[in-house]
């Protein structure tokens, strides 16, 4: 099968299931652009982030005109992370490539306990519960995930903004997708000089059909179950983090 065609698929399949679960599509990316598209492991979080930002910045713009964005707070959660995203991002082309992959396993693992957790473990708490240490804290942390990994911290980001500064969950998607979105442009920005080598023949058309497979992946939540697609979602990615641990292992 050609390059071309598994950029489409896989490029189809991460906008699935950002639009079907508001996060955790891009974790996908990162080992689609290593095993099926043959990117090196920097590489491949570099187009991740490309993908990313893209994706990030198109569901932000329909979150927007619903009036789901809470702009100040996502502005000031964003902000902690733009240094570290940058210093993340810039530290992830020095490191050795199975410390990549074994670090990006262990987050896909996080991420698909977070999916396979009831939905009740995560609520908000109050008014009272905004910590402006712990949100710069929360912030700091996913600016720097991003830019090390190439993941915009979806899975990671909503729970934090519902938890740490007490957001409803909607208005916690769509705030989410600017803090995904600066911290990914921050992360591109320390990578400048890595992105013109990279194959755009593959990423554009992957970039695009992550795109389209967004607002498929909308309709489909309307439609099917949403915790059977969490579960379908975390076991898928507790297989792609088992076969990415024992690759950076042997």
């Amino acid at each position: 099968m050609s390059a071309l065609i598994l950029a489409l698929i896989a490029g189809a399949v991460v906008g699935l299931a950002l639009g079907a679960l508001g996060g955790g599509g891009s974790v996908l990316a990162v080992p689609a652009l290593i095993y099926l598209l043959g990117f090196t492991p920097a590489a491949a979080t570099t187009a991740s982030l490309l993908i990313v930002t893209a994706t990030s910045l198109t569901a932000l713009f329909g979150h927007a005109r619903s009036g789901h964005v809470r702009w100040r707070a996502g502005a000031l959660f964003a902000a902690a992370g733009i240094l570290p995203a940058v210093a993340a991002g810039a530290a992830a082309s020095r490191l050795p490539q199975p410390v990549l992959i074994a670090a990006f396993a262990v987050v896909a693992v996080l991420a698909a306990t977070r999916m396979l957790r009831p939905a009740g473990t995560v609520s908000g708490g109050g008014a009272g519960a905004v910590r402006p240490g712990k949100a710069a804290g929360t912030g700091a942390g996913l600016g720097a995930l991003t830019g090390l990994l190439g993941v915009g911290g979806g899975f990671l980001a909503v729970p934090a903004l519902v938890t740490v500064l007490a957001f409803e969950m909607q208005a916690a998607i769509g705030t989410s997708l600017l803090v995904i979105s600066v911290n990914s442009l921050a992360a591109l920005a320390s990578r400048g000089a890595t992105t013109a080598d990279l194959d755009w023949a593959v990423i554009a058309p992957f970039i695009g059909t992550a795109i389209l497979g967004a607002w498929d992946g909308k309709r489909l939540a309307a439609r099917a179950s949403g915790p059977l697609l969490q579960r379908i979602f975390a076991v898928t990615l507790l297989a792609v983090a088992a076969f990415m641990l024992i690759d950076a292992l042997t």
